[in-house]
């Protein structure tokens, strides 16, 4: 009995020890390459990084490689509903990707979390709302709140933007330690239309905002418009979102509250989302 138990436990490690060894091959050996699929991620990371839709002669040249070597891969690309092309044969990439990015837990959970405090903040404030996460060298909003009136303002779920350009952007840098900042910033993919700005002036804002624990500035692209825009941490103080209100005065008889009234409410949800996200140390941004 001695000696079959030895032989069981024998023939076991060396199976586990085989298996190891068939991954360290299988990594290693160019024979379990898949050319097909990196040729599909490299068309999707093509795309990420361009600021508009690309043909297949444009994307065939960025890549290095020849029309006929892709053609698949974009047929089928578009076919499964990742890009979408336009009348004029450019292709670029559609929200399936930013859908599935939905399904990850940490993100569903912090939207399913922020939308019953956003509907109320919009409700309050007589504004819309929308919560902003970094993403790839860019900010990206994934919720949005219309303000209940027959007019609204704000940007739409999905809409990709720098981070130097945009109140949630300073925010999501200010409250990085340094070293993730400068990673930040580096990582940046110029969009059309968008300022520069310079980067002492930056570190300014930057600094102010980690004062304030919060923005209220003239929004950088459209006049008339004062975004108010605060961090949501959890846990440790990780920032995950900023939440932003682009507030307008409103100047027939429905008078939403006072810019000073509203920068109090968004104070208070950011507070409060931040608890729900298990941020421990709240107290310390009253």
């Amino acid at each position: 009995m001695i000696w079959l138990a030895r032989d069981f436990i024998s023939e076991n490690i060396f199976h586990q020890s085989f298996h190891h060894w068939r991954i360290a091959i299988a990594v290693q050996s160019p024979k379990y390459a898949t050319p097909a699929l990196d040729k599909g991620l490299e068309i999707l990371e093509l795309l990420a990084r361009s600021s508009r839709g690309l043909t297949l002669n444009e994307m065939s040249k960025a890549m290095g490689r020849t029309v006929s070597e892709i053609f698949r891969m974009v047929f089928t690309l578009e076919q499964r509903g990742y890009i979408a092309s336009d009348d004029n044969d450019c292709y670029s990439l559609s929200l399936k990707m930013f859908e599935l990015s939905h399904r990850q837990q940490p993100l569903k959970s912090l939207v399913v979390t922020a939308m019953p405090l956003m509907r109320e903040l919009a409700g309050r404030a007589c504004q819309s709302c929308h919560l902003v996460v970094y993403h790839d060298g860019r900010t990206i909003v994934v919720s949005q709140v219309d303000s209940p009136g027959p007019f609204t303002f704000g940007p739409k779920v999905g809409t990709l933007s720098r981070l130097t350009d945009t109140a949630s952007g300073t925010i999501l840098l200010a409250f990085v330690d340094e070293a993730e900042r400068t990673r930040m910033i580096a990582a940046q993919i110029r969009i059309d239309g968008e300022l520069e700005i310079d980067a002492a002036l930056l570190l300014r804002q930057i600094e102010a905002v980690r004062s304030d624990t919060g923005v209220t500035w003239p929004s950088r692209r459209n006049h008339g418009v004062t975004d108010i825009s605060r961090p949501v941490f959890a846990a440790n103080r990780e920032v995950l979102a900023a939440l932003t209100v682009p507030y307008v005065e409103r100047l027939d008889r429905l008078q939403s509250p006072s810019l000073v009234a509203v920068q109090e409410q968004v104070r208070e949800v950011t507070l409060r989302l931040s608890e729900l996200m298990s941020f421990s140390g709240h107290n310390t941004l009253q």
